[in-house]
């Protein structure tokens, strides 16, 4: 039986959660893979499927993007281009 702190718990929960929000999951996989961007509109709808303020999504985003350098450079279009 997988414990509540299992990060797969975590994961089925969130999925589960973007699945009410009518957000398909072929569209998060492809979001994840980088072969979308998302639209403010489609930010808003995750957050809000996740239930969690849009500025803590944004917070976040902006963390893992620091984490693993690929975050904009200065003088560099958003998504590297």
């Amino acid at each position: 039986m997988p414990r509540s702190d299992d990060p797969q718990i975590g994961l089925a929960k969130a999925i589960r959660q973007l699945l009410l929000a009518d957000i398909h999951p072929t569209w998060i996989s492809h979001l994840e893979s980088g072969r979308v961007n998302p639209t403010w509109g489609n930010v808003r709808r995750i957050a809000k499927g996740l239930r969690i303020p849009l500025s803590a999504l944004a917070a976040l985003a902006e963390d893992l993007e620091l984490q693993y350098g690929t975050a904009p450079q200065p003088g560099q279009a958003a998504g590297g281009q």
